[in-house]
């Protein structure tokens, strides 16, 4: 479903060099308040977040919450004017109740999470993350986590290798990528982004297949899930939300592919229905009592519009709920 909302505040020039995806989309569904707390899970570069606290005046707050320090170092910066509505928290969003000020809990205003790595990460070619640059093969979100990408493609045996480009990649030639991974290996390993780009890249042409995308694309973001725990982070996140939001309070998630997406999907689909036992139990045993309505039946995707203005919004999709 595309969203008819004016994109009109994703026009101006960003002068921090980044611009927030489905930024109209989010402030529609969170509905910022006036004076009410809000937490922006995934902080990036602030563009979300400067929008919410522009709308929340005059005494409200918002706790933005990144991994990467660099991150929250140039969002701080951005945030600077709005003092202390605006606090800065160290941490992965999957920790969201711990990471809370206590003075905060229950949140009352809602909470944003933009799954996935960041336009700042991707045009550092120093991250590692983009196959079209050489450089160390990382992918790290958190720069002080221990596993790289370089360990994973490295040290993981065949069979794991087939089973991450297969789940988190969906890459149709999982079983040979893994084969020939291993067999280079074995004489040198791989260090930097193009190496295993060129080696992706060759085992295309050797059996001539044609792709819309580069070879390297699915190979690469399943690396980038593995390396981060993407979708652990993602299911721990959900899993907290219910005891941290107040009645009313709502919840947006951006997501880049289906994989995420249908994990937030089938969470909200659970969390709003009062009954989850399988459909063979003639009564209900489980007592569970639905936490949230639903505000997206589908998932909200941009206009054709914000695309042109930022083609990275091309696979984004919003879904919101509303604490019961």
């Amino acid at each position: 479903m595309t969203s008819d909302l004016n994109h009109s505040s994703q026009s101006a020039p960003e002068r921090y060099g980044h611009v927030p995806v489905l930024l109209d989309e989010v402030l529609h569904y969170l509905s910022p308040e006036p004076g009410k707390t809000y937490v922006d899970a995934t902080l990036g570069a602030g563009g979300h977040s400067e929008s919410i606290l522009e709308r929340i005046q005059p005494n409200g707050r918002l706790i933005g919450i990144d991994q990467d320090a660099s991150a929250l170092k140039l969002a701080a910066d951005r945030l600077s004017r709005f003092g202390g509505q605006f606090q800065a928290v160290p941490g992965n969003f999957s920790r969201l109740g711990e990471l809370l000020p206590a003075d905060c809990k229950p949140v009352t205003g809602g909470v944003l999470a933009d799954i996935g790595v960041s336009s700042m990460q991707l045009d550092q070619a120093a991250r590692g993350f983009s196959f079209m640059k050489e450089a160390p093969l990382d992918m790290r979100m958190n720069p002080e986590a221990p596993l790289t990408a370089a360990s994973v493609v490295n040290t993981y045996d065949e069979a794991r290798l087939v089973q991450i480009f297969s789940e988190y990649g969906e890459e149709h030639m999982s079983k040979t990528l893994a084969r020939l991974i291993l067999e280079r290996r074995k004489t040198q390993p791989f260090d930097t982004t193009t190496d295993l780009a060129s080696l992706i890249t060759d085992a295309y042409k050797s059996k001539g297949k044609q792709e819309k995308i580069h070879p390297a694309t699915r190979v690469f973001q399943a690396l980038r899930i593995e390396v981060n725990d993407e979708l652990g982070h993602l299911r721990r996140f959900l899993e907290s939300l219910t005891g941290l939001l107040a009645p009313g309070a709502r919840v947006a998630i951006i997501s880049f592919h289906s994989l995420e997406d249908r994990i937030v999907k089938q969470y909200f689909q659970a969390e709003s229905r009062d009954c989850v036992c399988p459909p063979r139990l003639p009564i209900c045993q489980c007592g569970h009592q639905a936490s949230f309505k639903v505000l997206t039946n589908k998932p909200v995707s941009g206009s054709d519009a914000e695309i042109r203005l930022n083609p990275r919004a091309r696979s984004a999709k919003l879904r919101a709920a509303i604490r019961l």
